[in-house]
């Protein structure tokens, strides 16, 4: 009787359990081919029935803001509005002092009283006193001339009679003739005493007015500009300075939107614009207000230039691309809409 743990004849332990392994082997690499071809199968499925997503073309919105700035530097005393308050078109904003505007306004003011003094005075003419004199001089001058007359005339009858010498005629001559000079020049300056300044001392004295008027104007159009107010209606973005700090000529203070003045910006390809003409409407998405969606209109559209064009990445068979930048306004008031937020086109 033969032992139950005996092999058959011509079979080994060995060549058994190899057998066994070559088994689980080729189970192994059937499995490992069925999961490659299911792999690739799926791969192909999805090649074929699935397209690739759509792009997604994404802008933002924007809004106009206004630097306030003046022209008058100085330190700010008192900032009148804080970021984020709403103001109205008027309304005074920030207070600016400066010391050395002052003490120049009080120059002009004084440079303009002296010229108008002096204006006045030139145009008042020559003081009375002084036409007096001029009258008495020329009086006098007349009296000369009378008895100088006189006492030529006495003479030459002489001289005919051979009485006097002709030299004591001449000397008569003479002092009537200096006698009428005199008469002459006293004239002159009592004419021109009573004619008062020249119209060229007139017409200098009105323009020095007018140089003085016109600093004291420029002073005051910088003090205009130490009360700051806002232009329109809006919401203050930012302000720069403190109170108590110094701000230079044009510094801007502070920013202010127009809330009103709102837009839509989006950067695109240029094959895009097919479906982005001027003044078309397109339907926009905002995910910030719970992918609100709305109708916009486009009124702006420019080449951004080449530092923004898509190269292509292959030399066959594709072009280069630039960017266009596009702006739109919403047809609807949405006052939710704030700078800043994320807006989609939705093609």
């Amino acid at each position: 009787m033969n032992d139950k743990n005996t092999l058959p004849a011509g079979q080994s332990p060995v060549s058994g359990s190899s057998t066994v392994e070559q088994r689980e082997n080729r189970a192994l690499l059937v499995a490992m081919g069925a999961i490659v071809v299911v792999v690739i199968v799926l791969a192909i499925i999805g090649f074929v029935f699935l397209g690739q997503p759509d792009e997604i073309v994404q802008g933002q919105a924007e809004a106009t803001s206004i630097r306030i700035s003046g022209k008058l530097p100085g330190r700010v005393v008192k900032l009148y509005v804080t970021e984020g308050q709403t103001v109205h078109a008027g309304d005074t904003l920030v207070h600016i002092h400066s010391s050395l505007a002052d003490a120049k306004l009080m120059q002009a003011e004084g440079m303009e009283t002296v010229a108008r003094t002096q204006e006045s005075k030139i145009d008042q003419g020559t003081r009375s006193q002084i036409i007096q004199a001029a009258a008495d001089l020329v009086r006098q001058a007349e009296a000369s001339v009378s008895i100088t007359q006189k006492t030529y005339n006495r003479l030459e009858n002489l001289y005919k009679e051979g009485v006097v010498s002709e030299q004591k005629r001449d000397e008569a001559k003479a002092a009537y003739d200096a006698a009428q000079a005199g008469l002459s020049a006293a004239r002159s300056q009592l004419s021109l005493a009573k004619d008062g300044a020249q119209r060229q001392d007139k017409e200098s004295a009105a323009a020095m007015v007018n140089v003085a008027r016109g600093g004291v104007d420029e002073v005051q159009s910088l003090l205009e500009d130490q009360y700051l107010i806002a232009p329109c209606d809006g919401q203050i973005d930012q302000i720069y300075p403190h109170e108590s700090e110094l701000v230079m000529l044009g510094a801007p203070i502070m920013s202010l939107l127009k809330i009103q003045d709102k837009w839509v910006t989006f950067n695109v390809r240029e094959d895009l614009l097919k479906d982005m003409p001027l003044g078309g409407e397109i339907e926009i998405m905002i995910p910030a207000l719970d992918k609100k969606k709305a109708k916009a209109r486009i009124y702006y559209s420019r080449d951004l230039g080449s530092y923004a064009t898509w190269q292509a990445t292959k030399s066959v068979g594709q072009w280069d691309s630039k960017t266009f930048e596009i702006k739109a306004r919403t047809l609807e008031d949405i006052p939710e809409l704030r700078p800043g937020m994320t807006v989609i086109y939705l093609k």
